[in-house]
């Protein structure tokens, strides 16, 4: 039949292209994935750096409710070169604090109002520590969750092509279904006797 033939032959090159323009994507989210499974891989990566410094005092204004808070924010990442989103600021009577986030990456500065003096830490995971924030996509922004997104969705058509393609090789068919079911099987197997 027509039909049949015009959809073998779109499906392979759907799944050949289609997984040609996400293989590198995939290769990532399969190596993270792996790292992601052994925390213990990135021992004695991580570099936490403590400062002291001095902000304006004006920023501050002790009497008042509220501060500047972009201001005090671009005057942290101005001296002390801090990268990251502004997650978290907050105000009270004597005291702002600053908090930084990004994929394996983390700052957190105290500002005393009174004085201007703040106590900074930043903390620098390492390199797993980055790819493994960015397969989660913790701190990463909506640019890269929708990354993810639409690595996924890629990911869910190459195995639906693949899936499509197997039904057209008639050689292979039997077997393929049955490997199909035995990896299903292996993996629930897996989350009913190894998950507490």
């Amino acid at each position: 039949m027509l039909w049949r033939r015009k959809l073998a032959k779109y499906s392979r090159w759907l799944h050949i292209y289609g997984s040609m323009i996400s293989f590198a994507v995939v290769l990532f989210f399969a190596v993270t994935g792996i790292t992601l499974n052994h925390p213990d891989w990135m021992a004695g990566a991580s570099r936490v750096t403590q400062v002291k410094g001095q902000m304006d005092a004006a920023l501050m204004a002790p009497g008042a409710k509220d501060v500047p808070r972009d201001a005090i924010v671009g005057a942290l990442r101005n001296a002390h070169g801090l990268s990251g989103a502004a997650t978290d600021v907050r105000v009270d009577e004597s005291q702002v604090s600053v908090s930084f986030k990004g994929p394996g990456y983390a700052a957190d500065a105290f500002i005393d109002r009174a004085t201007g003096r703040y106590d900074l830490t930043e903390s620098r995971l390492g390199l797993l520590a980055i790819v493994n924030d960015l397969h989660k996509g913790r701190d990463t922004g909506r640019v890269w969750k929708g990354a993810i997104d639409v690595s996924a969705g890629l990911l869910a058509f190459i195995s639906a092509t693949g899936l499509i393609l197997l039904f057209f090789v008639h050689k292979y068919r039997t077997a393929g279904l049955v490997l199909l079911g035995v990896g299903g099987l292996l993996a629930y197997a897996a989350y009913v006797m190894g998950v507490p």
